[in-house]
């Protein structure tokens, strides 16, 4: 029963090593991607003390995101730190649409004032523009919060540079064991951080909704376990560990619940933990493998897999319980669903016949869009914006994390120099 269980929720038993930094690579974006200049800013200081280059940050973060044509700063007409130092004809002529500047004031010790400007060439208006203080150590942070600005003033989406991913890599050792770990890093691969090491397998990395906590599966006791992490202290707590089967865990919207499969009654059944008091409710009940839960941006129901129809396919539930409804036709196979951020979609694992893909089903008008090509393509998450989703995906040389728009058309991979990583999460916005 528990290979089965296993089987059913990873598709395949992969292993993969460990890296530090994710390297982002476009492999696909759109045709009318929209031109943009952002202008080194400009330093007053020794040309080394800065620990990050602001330009070149935020333009990776347009140019990764499909939607941006960046231009590299050597075939700028001209390095412009002040909105009367702009010669607009001569990027019109280059046909740049929106240009960005800046500076960098040192305050103190390790403090600094970064200053920038988004400006339309065309009208020759500045479209934003903002002053933020920052340390030393926040200075990539910002460079992703004026991605973020740059990025919704142009697309009317809500940036999502500014966020973080959650994933478990595992890497085997000289003596042939193996070492997994779960991890999390900035979306764009960098400040990665090992929040835990484990000679078992770890699984199901799950952001609380406030980005301070992630619940995961852990087989450190040589069975199945649900905790909960700080990411911050390190502090962890076990939730669930009963006989048989813990596994899949999701957060409630609030914060205050978690979801989550267990089988210590028999079959693998969905359930809900009040973290507060302890309390478990039961969701399913049905002979068949029910599992992966996740809810919806409101709380009301929860959507599962579950073979109960003779394959794998997803069903909805109320939050309270009840009769479950089958929400997928299309495919022989359907699984790990996820909602939109505005619960208008859900992206789940497809199959109908051509291999394992990452898909969309729109619940207003059920169709259902295939989004990538591989064989074996699995953990489908969205960004907390919605216009991305993160995933899995096994390759000529193993697994890798990938990432997909929502409308697929832009496709990026996330290699690592030195192996393979899978069951990527992504994570809430921030705080504002």
């Amino acid at each position: 029963m528990i290979k089965r269980i296993i089987s059913f929720l990873l598709l395949a038993n992969l292993s993969v090593n460990t890296y530090a930094v994710l390297d982002i690579t476009i492999t696909q974006g759109i045709e009318e991607a929209l031109p943009i200049a952002i202008v080194p800013f400009q330093w007053q200081g020794q040309p080394n003390d800065l620990p990050v280059t602001m330009h070149l940050t935020i333009a990776n973060d347009l140019a990764r995101s499909g939607r941006f044509r960046t231009m590299d700063a050597g075939d700028m007409p001209q390095t412009p730190s002040q909105f009367n130092q702009i010669n607009f004809a001569d990027w019109r002529l280059l046909g740049m649409e929106n240009i960005v500047i800046g500076n960098i004031r040192q305050t103190g010790t390790g403090q600094y004032d970064i200053e920038f400007r988004l400006i339309n060439v065309y009208s020759g208006e500045q479209v934003s523009g903002f002053r933020i203080p920052a340390s030393r150590d926040q200075l990539r942070r910002t460079a992703h919060r004026i991605s973020d600005i740059v990025f919704e003033k142009l697309t009317g989406v809500r940036g999502a540079f500014d966020t973080r991913i959650a994933y478990i890599t595992v890497k085997p050792t000289p003596d042939g064991d193996k070492v997994h770990t779960l991890q999390v890093a900035d979306a764009d691969g960098f400040n990665p951080q090992i929040l835990l090491e484990s000679n078992e397998p770890l699984m199901s990395p799950a952001w609380s909704p406030d980005g301070k906590m992630i619940a995961y599966v852990s087989f450190e006791s040589r069975n199945s376990a649900i905790y909960i992490q700080d990411i911050l202290t390190g502090a962890r707590q076990m939730v669930a560990s009963n006989p048989g089967i813990n596994s899949a865990p999701s957060w409630s919207p609030d914060g205050t619940r978690l979801a989550l499969t267990l089988s210590k009654e028999g079959d693998p059944e969905v359930f809900i933990l009040n973290l507060a008091t302890r309390n478990l409710i039961r969701i399913t009940n049905n002979r068949a493998i029910d599992t992966e839960p996740t809810w919806s941006p409101d709380g009301s129901s929860l959507l599962f897999t579950s073979d109960r129809g003779g394959s794998p396919q997803i069903y909805q539930v109320s939050s309270s319980g009840g009769t479950a409804r089958r929400m997928t036709f299309e495919g022989n196979y359907n699984s790990r669903a996820r909602y939109s951020p505005d619960g208008s979609s859900i992206t789940m694992v497809h199959n109908n016949g051509g291999g394992f893909r990452i898909a969309t089903l729109d619940l207003a008008n059920r169709f259902v869009h295939v989004l990538t090509t591989a064989r074996l393509d699995e953990s489908p998450s969205f960004s907390p914006n919605g216009s991305m989703i993160i995933y899995a995906t096994t390759r000529g040389r193993g697994t890798e994390l990938a990432a997909v728009s929502s409308d697929g058309r832009v496709h990026q991979r996330l290699g690592l120099q030195d192996g393979d990583v899978r069951e990527p999460e992504w994570g809430p916005f921030p705080p504002q």
